[in-house]
């Protein structure tokens, strides 16, 4: 059975969609931008908007019962792909125990809100 999960500690989904739903053990986390949790865009160097983002990600699966050790699989898009070496010099602080996470990194044209990083994840919870 699905369930939906929010928290008030990361930017709220719209009308459209949810934080993240739980079906059959499985979380399913919408993609997060570089956004507060009050949803203002915040603009910074590319370590701080991920660090925001992970912080996201991380508020959402703690409402969810899971954290980042039960994270199976991330979606990267960045507006620069330049961006990825120091989008994973922050990222792989969060992901230190194996296996790690399988991921994947696209470049994209454009994100919402005009954000340049955009990440979604998966867990087993």
């Amino acid at each position: 059975m699905k369930s939906k999960v929010e928290t008030q500690n990361a930017p709220s989904a719209p009308g459209l969609l949810s934080q993240a739903v739980v079906n059959n053990g499985i979380i399913y986390v919408a993609g997060q931008i570089h956004s507060s949790p009050n949803g203002k865009l915040v603009e910074g160097t590319t370590e701080a908007k991920v660090k925001l983002i992970m912080k996201n990600l991380q508020a959402i699966l703690k409402a969810a019962g899971a954290d980042f050790d039960d994270v199976l699989k991330v979606n990267v898009y960045v507006t620069d792909i330049s961006d990825l070496p120091k989008l994973n010099a922050i990222y792989k602080t969060y992901f230190t125990q194996e296996p790690l996470p399988v991921r994947e990194a696209v470049c994209v044209k454009a994100l919402p809100l005009g954000a340049s990083i955009e990440m979604s994840l998966m867990a087993a919870k």
